[in-house]
């Protein structure tokens, strides 16, 4: 990440969730879902969980783009019941995700977020981590 830490965007990540109505978390995580940042409304075991989830959303989004020649992401929106989850590239690598009640505004919320891409996007890109093959654990038969 090009902040110094990643608590220096949860502010980011605070203002985005008192500015729109019904918004309830938020958070930016890398595109293989490690927690990068997280609004104060948010448990940390919460946010990872949340992160977790919204790359897997975001990575099943980028795989059809690719496989039905759709082009790049530029939003994945999930609506439940009671509960509406957006996700958003924000930066290279990254991604910002929110949560929102069953009241709020899409298109506000997707502004919004789109907003604060460009206003931070370039603090919020990372570098790709990769892991060696030899790195990782495999059960022995």
């Amino acid at each position: 990440m090009q902040a110094t830490s990643a608590g220096d965007l949860d502010w980011v990540l605070d203002d985005l969730v008192e500015r729109l109505a019904d918004v309830h978390h938020a958070v930016v995580h890398s595109d293989d879902g490690l927690l990068l940042g997280r609004s104060s409304s948010f448990a940390r075991a919460d946010a990872e969980q949340f992160a977790a989830m919204s790359a897997a959303l975001y990575g099943l989004a980028r795989s059809a783009g690719r496989r039905f020649d759709g082009g790049a992401v530029r939003q994945a929106v999930i609506e439940l019941d009671r509960a509406v989850l957006f996700v958003t590239a924000a930066g290279s690598n990254a991604c910002i995700a929110l949560q929102a009640g069953e009241d709020a505004n899409p298109g506000m919320v997707a502004y919004e977020m789109n907003s604060t891409v460009r206003r931070v996007g370039p603090h919020l890109s990372i570098a790709p981590r990769h892991v060696r093959s030899e790195q990782i654990p495999f059960p022995r038969p």
